[in-house]
C-alpha cells in the first residue's frame, strides 16, 4: 500500500513539474491556415490581442502565454506550436504589416525580442 501511495504521488509530482514547463496543447489542433485565410478571423484574433475585441478561449489562451513566450524563447511551446508561431508571424508581417506594428510596440515596447529574434523572422 505504501508503495502504490509513493508510486501515485511521484507520478503527480512529474506531471505538475511537466504541465509547469510546457503551455497546453488543447488548442494543437487549431487549422492555422484556415484562420490566416480568413481575414475577418484573423482580424478579430488581432483585435483580440491588442485588446480591441472580445477573445475566443485559444485568443485568451495566446494572450496570457505570449508575454512568457517572447520571454523564454518559446521554450515551453509544442514543437507544432513553434511552426504555427512562425508561420503566424511571417503572414502577419507580411499582409498586416500595420496590424504587426502595432502588436510588437504593445509586446515589445523597447524592441528586446525584436532585435532577439529578428534573424529568425526574415529566414524565409
Amino acid at each position: 500500500m505504501r508503495s502504490t501511495t509513493t508510486l501515485v504521488l511521484l507520478t503527480t509530482l512529474v506531471a505538475a513539474s511537466w504541465a509547469a514547463n510546457s503551455y497546453t496543447n488543447k488548442f494543437d489542433s487549431i487549422d492555422v491556415d484556415r484562420i490566416l485565410s480568413n481575414d475577418r478571423i484573423l482580424t478579430q484574433y488581432i483585435k483580440c490581442l491588442l485588446e480591441e475585441g472580445s477573445c475566443t478561449n485559444e485568443g485568451r489562451e495566446l494572450k496570457k502565454t505570449l508575454p512568457d513566450a517572447l520571454r523564454t524563447g518559446c521554450s515551453k511551446c509544442t514543437e507544432k506550436q513553434k511552426i504555427a508561431t512562425d508561420k503566424v508571424i511571417k503572414h502577419v508581417r507580411k499582409h498586416k504589416s500595420r496590424d504587426w506594428e502595432r502588436l510588437v510596440n504593445k509586446y515589445d515596447p523597447k524592441g528586446e525580442f525584436r532585435s532577439k529574434y529578428e534573424s529568425r523572422l526574415d529566414n524565409p
